[in-house]
């Protein structure tokens, strides 16, 4: 592993859960990690109700855009979570994979994406803690 991480944060459009989660990743971990969040199929852009969410965190997302996944940093990444890809997202030999399941927040209500927001904000600070060897 490298001294600081690097994750990939995957999913299909890159417009909700693995913006969320990379949005955390680089507030949570700050310069200690790098982040790269990336899709399979990118969608043109991001979920308002993701922007939203994240916006009552304090994290403004606006200005981000969904990004297709190139092997470069596939290859580059310590830890690759995926989200719902399926068979969508490649396999990079020799990474460690995490899939963690959650809800689809497409065209879903603010309502609906601030628990699988929270639920993203609590695996990521989990994953951050445990690749920095950090102890609660």
């Amino acid at each position: 592993m490298n001294p600081r991480p690097e994750i990939l944060f995957l999913c299909v459009h890159n417009a909700g859960r693995s913006q969320m989660a990379a949005a955390f990743a680089r507030t949570i971990g700050a310069e200690r990690v790098v982040v790269y969040s990336a899709g399979s199929a990118p969608g043109e852009t991001l979920n308002p109700a993701v922007v939203a969410a994240m916006l009552e965190k304090g994290i403004d997302i606006s200005n981000e855009t969904p990004h297709i996944l190139t092997d470069d940093v596939g290859r580059r990444a310590d830890v690759i979570v995926t989200m719902g890809c399926g068979d969508a997202c490649p396999v990079y030999p020799g990474k460690r994979y995490l899939d963690w399941d959650l809800a689809d927040p497409a065209g879903q209500s603010l309502d609906v994406v601030r628990p699988i927001r929270d639920n993203i904000e609590l695996r990521v600070r989990r994953l951050i803690d445990e690749l920095l060897g950090c102890v609660d």
